[in-house]
């Protein structure tokens, strides 16, 4: 199972500048590469101090001239943002750039925040219609002279210049969560990112049996591959697993206010939520944030991941955007590569 790396740039010291901050997520994706990781993933967000993230690409073509051996992914790009012609277009420059290291995950969105700002009235299912019609354009306009007239988009023959320069193009990946995109990632012969976010083991059981099931029911195309993607965090002693498991719970009741689109925002910024409101939130508790989310000494995380090899995942992204500090997520960072990835090598 590889093992790759998934960050945010995410403000939660609002004097903090994005300088400063960009430099710390550069510094944890060289520990990422030196350390051996296979890849870097890189969201897409808008207007959020929460998840900065407003142009994967342009992170990924800087940590292309940063890094040597990583791949270098979207996780992921929000298909109702983008037109077919202009993200085939940059995908093409952008895998040209990386040296044909690209990898490209597409999703729906999932923020209604975004939507009522960039496409005001979209909804999620018109989202999911749009990824839809976007994933098959797109691999045509690499193919070429090819004109489109769908119910979102409509346009004459058209070509992606440049092309990819990974043949025929840079792989692909859908976000999946219900068996209708589990089906349509592996008819489309994309591969699939999954996240069960703060549910325990069960969930990333039942993500792969929706994977699996959806493979049965494409006898003609070949497997894809699956990513499952979960917070992480390694700890040296109990009291750092302690003050993780806070800090997540912590996370997770932000995420979900977020989620929500029911609390007001200022400057990029969620009002914050009380010690009373969190301690309401049950699912998000620290002790749940510790069960759920692989959180623990060097021989448990191997344990837990040796479990999700064993599921048939291809790849664990090591999510670590946790609200913890720089300096205690390089500390995470620096421990799960001395003693857990090379469990994996």
């Amino acid at each position: 199972m590889k093992i790759s790396l998934f960050a945010h740039m995410e403000r939660n010291d609002p004097n903090q500048s994005y300088v400063e901050l960009y430099a710390q997520f550069l510094e944890l994706c060289e520990m990422a590469d030196r350390g051996g990781f296979s890849g870097i993933w890189v969201g897409e967000h808008h207007g959020m101090d929460f998840t900065i993230a407003p142009n994967p690409f342009a992170q990924l073509c800087d940590l292309a001239n940063r890094t040597s051996n990583l791949r270098l992914g979207t996780a992921t790009i929000v298909a109702p943002f983008w037109h077919p012609i202009k993200l085939a277009g940059e995908i093409a420059m952008v895998d040209i750039i990386t040296g044909g290291r690209l990898e490209v995950s597409i999703s729906r969105g999932a923020y209604e925040f975004e939507y009522e700002r960039l496409s005001p009235g979209l909804d999620a299912w018109t989202a999911g219609e749009m990824l839809r019609e976007i994933v098959p354009a797109i691999k045509e306009i690499w193919k070429g002279d090819y004109a489109h007239d769908g119910k979102h988009w409509k346009f004459p023959a058209v070509t992606s210049v440049p092309a990819p320069m990974q043949d025929p193009h840079p792989p692909l990946w859908i976000a999946a969560r219900n068996p209708d995109s589990h089906d349509f990632a592996v008819a489309s012969q994309c591969n699939v990112q999954v996240t069960p976010l703060w549910q325990n083991d069960g969930e990333v059981a039942d993500l792969m049996d929706k994977f699996n099931t959806a493979v049965t029911n494409n006898p003609n195309v070949p497997r894809p591959k699956i990513m499952v993607l979960r917070h992480t965090f390694v700890g040296a002693n109990e009291a750092d697993l302690s003050r993780a498991a806070e800090k997540l719970s912590e996370y997770y009741c932000v995420f979900g206010a977020w989620f929500k689109n029911s609390r007001p925002v200022h400057n990029g910024r969620i009002d914050p939520l009380s010690a009373e409101e969190r301690a309401q939130i049950e699912m998000f508790s620290p002790d749940n944030m510790r069960a759920n989310n692989i959180v623990g000494s060097p021989d448990r995380v191997i344990e837990r991941l040796k479990h999700y090899e064993s599921l048939g995942y291809d790849e664990y992204a090591f999510w670590i955007d946790t609200g913890m500090s720089h300096d205690t997520k390089k500390k995470s960072l620096q421990l799960f590569i001395d003693e857990v990835l090379p469990e994996f090598s």
